[in-house]
């Protein structure tokens, strides 16, 4: 193997070399970075990256732990000491992070080195990475498309080998749907599961940080490190954390798995359709049982996910007026202006939308009408999965209904962007976890491939199961093991 094949492979498959001492962390590490130059340029997956701090953190490492010297991209909204946190937004242009984030500390402790800011819909509101106020991601299986969102940079970096694996978020499907649209693996955990100290919040009754990687074993793996309780938030749950690594490999004969009607809908690409069934079947010959029941509220699910996630995000977007830190606009004529001006000229379209939205909802005589009504609405769609949950061990669905769109095609359209999360986001309503697995590829014009992602979803905490039955099916297939070969910009 020479250097060159480094950045292709798995973090497990990293691990070995290092600990047979046939690769060190500072080559591995210079491979990469090899890599992300002669690749980045085309994806737009990094915003920045320290390389001098990196190859001094790699130095040092101790390979015995179990990330010891893996380089661990981060989505550009969790801080690291040091390193920018721009949100890919203008109102944080400049600013550094003073601490680092829960997750980053946990990931710092295993061994792993956080390299490198990645692109990101602008504050995570996105389902495409075009809203970023920096620059704009390409899909690697296609660079005239998007990679979806609002991960998109740590997704793309990841299926383009670019990454050996990625710290995202998911808020509505943030993690998941890149994932599925750029063939990898990203995984959403339980609400409270992976503490959201340092990560700077969009929905916080709905934020989760997770992993995107190449294989389900690597997602373990990260997973073992960011999980566990957390004083610094209020939110984290105080319970014991299995070792998900321990849980692969388990025979998954006689596990139930509900196909809910709702998630088989008009209007799903047939492509994916047929990949998502012939998927349903492949774990069925491994002894899974596959039961079809029903999620009655779940054609509200995109409604209530826009009254409280812009509701919540209005109210923490506030905090960002140019007086603390960020851009702050000159020559104003009061304080008013100030305000005005900065947070006019700082933040994107999108954003703007979703505080506007969210204020509005929010306001004096809507207040019951919307969000308050969305919230019990909410717990209807919690009550949904709690009752499924009785009757199987996980839930599979697509991922998302259609395929990685073109740029620009649903920029003018927010509905239709909305509706690229239409599977994913009742899991963040209801505080589940969810995974999105590669699970077969469309042909479209040119011979081009785009993959097809399978979602499983499972009840609060039972993240151990999930990955177990995502292991299985991924073990059993060859989608994870196909790689883009990088294709000329048509658009």
């Amino acid at each position: 193997m020479t250097q060159r094949d480094l950045p292709a492979l798995s973090i497990v498959e990293l691990q070995g070399l290092f600990r047979r001492r046939e690769v060190s962390p500072v080559e591995a590490l210079q491979a990469l970075e090899d890599q992300i130059n002669a690749s980045n340029g085309r994806i737009g997956a990094y915003l920045v990256r320290d390389v001098a701090v990196a190859a001094a953190e790699a130095e040092k490492a101790d390979v015995s732990l179990p990330l010891g010297g893996i380089p661990i991209a981060i989505k550009d909204l969790i801080n690291v000491k040091g390193q920018q946190c721009s949100c890919a937004s203008k109102i944080l242009r400049g600013y550094r992070a003073p601490y680092s984030a829960t997750a980053i500390e946990r990931l710092r402790a295993q061994g792993a080195i956080p390299f490198g800011r990645m692109n990101m819909d602008e504050f995570a509101m996105g389902s495409s990475t075009e809203n970023s106020g920096v620059q704009i991601t390409r899909n690697p299986w296609d660079l005239s498309r998007v990679p979806g969102g609002s991960s998109g940079g740590s997704a793309a970096a990841v299926a383009a080998d670019i990454a050996l694996g990625a710290l995202g978020t998911d808020t509505g499907g943030s993690i998941r749907q890149p994932a599925a649209f750029c063939g990898i693996v990203g995984f959403k955990p339980s609400y409270g599961r992976v503490s959201r100290f340092g990560l700077v919040a969009f929905a916080s009754s709905l934020d989760q940080i997770g992993p995107l990687t190449k294989t389900v074993h690597d997602c373990a793996l990260l997973m073992n490190a960011i999980a566990g309780h957390d004083s610094h938030d209020s939110t984290s749950l105080d319970v014991p954390v299995p070792d998900y690594t321990k849980h692969l490999g388990g025979d998954v004969k006689g596990v139930r798995i509900g196909l809910a009607k709702e998630y088989l809908i008009e209007g799903i690409d047939p492509t994916v359709r047929h990949a998502v069934l012939a998927a349903v079947k492949q774990l069925e010959s491994l002894g899974a049982e596959i039961i079809e029941l029903s999620l009655p509220h779940t054609e509200y699910a995109i409604s209530v996910y826009y009254i409280l996630a812009t509701a919540e995000a209005s109210a923490n977007l506030a905090r960002f007026d140019g007086v603390r830190y960020g851009q702050r606009t000159e020559n104003v004529t009061s304080l008013f202006d100030h305000y005005a001006r900065t947070r006019a000229e700082g933040f994107g379209p999108e954003v703007k939308r979703r505080i506007i939205l969210g204020t509005y909802v929010l306001s004096s005589g809507y207040y019951e009408a919307y969000y308050l009504r969305a919230q019990k609405v909410r717990e209807l769609i919690r009550r949904d999965f709690a009752e499924a949950f009785k009757q199987v061990d996980a839930l599979v669905s697509p991922t998302s209904p259609g395929l990685a769109f073109k740029l620009g095609e649903k920029a003018t359209d927010p509905l239709q962007m909305y509706l690229a999360d239409i599977f994913t986001n009742a899991a963040n309503l209801a505080g589940i976890c969810g995974i999105s697995i590669p699970c077969g590829f469309a042909e479209i014009e040119g011979g081009k491939k785009l993959p097809i992602g399978l979602q499983l979803l499972g009840k609060s905490l039972g993240e151990a199961r999930i990955l177990q039955l995502a292991h299985a099916y991924e073990q059993s297939t060859d989608w994870h093991k196909m790689r883009p070969a990088l294709s000329p910009i048509t658009a």
